[in-house]
């Protein structure tokens, strides 16, 4: 599995800007994320680039929750700065996550059964990462909202 993951892996950082591209220009434009809209594509960007660079340290760390709760922390806090609603902020995160997954999807063809089975499993781990991360920027959030 880990030759699958670093195969994936690879695609995912070695084409980041161009996922990020793509996920910005999405969530420009979707009518859930207007406080995105305003941005521009460069600020936009910064987070999912950042995420993809990261992506490696997260998905192989024997325990990940650590880098998780790093990275996650710090998207809540850089989109409560700039005013993003949480609810936008959590869509934002969706749409990254089904960007990278399209954008591998295209990539990688799974064209045995053990690549699929790989595949899932990588896609697994990686929505747990996502999964955990919405949870710690909720709560991030909700402290930064307590603060103020």
């Amino acid at each position: 599995m880990r030759a699958f993951a670093d195969k994936l892996i690879n695609i995912l950082e070695k084409h980041r800007n161009d996922i990020a591209a793509e996920w910005c220009k999405g969530v420009r434009s979707n009518p859930r994320t207007p406080s995105y809209h305003k941005m521009s594509p460069e600020q936009c960007s910064s987070n999912a680039i950042m995420f993809y660079q990261n992506l490696d340290r997260i998905y192989f760390d024997k325990k990940p929750y650590k880098a998780v709760i790093e990275y996650f922390t710090y998207y809540a806090e850089d989109n409560y700065r700039k005013k993003i609603p949480l609810h936008e902020a959590i869509y934002a995160l969706i749409m990254m996550r089904r960007q990278m997954w399209l954008y591998a999807e295209f990539q990688a063809p799974f064209f045995t059964g053990l690549e699929h089975h790989q595949a899932v499993e990588t896609i697994n781990k990686t929505i747990r990462v996502f999964d955990h991360g919405i949870y710690i920027m909720t709560e991030r959030y909700l402290e930064l909202m307590e603060a103020e």
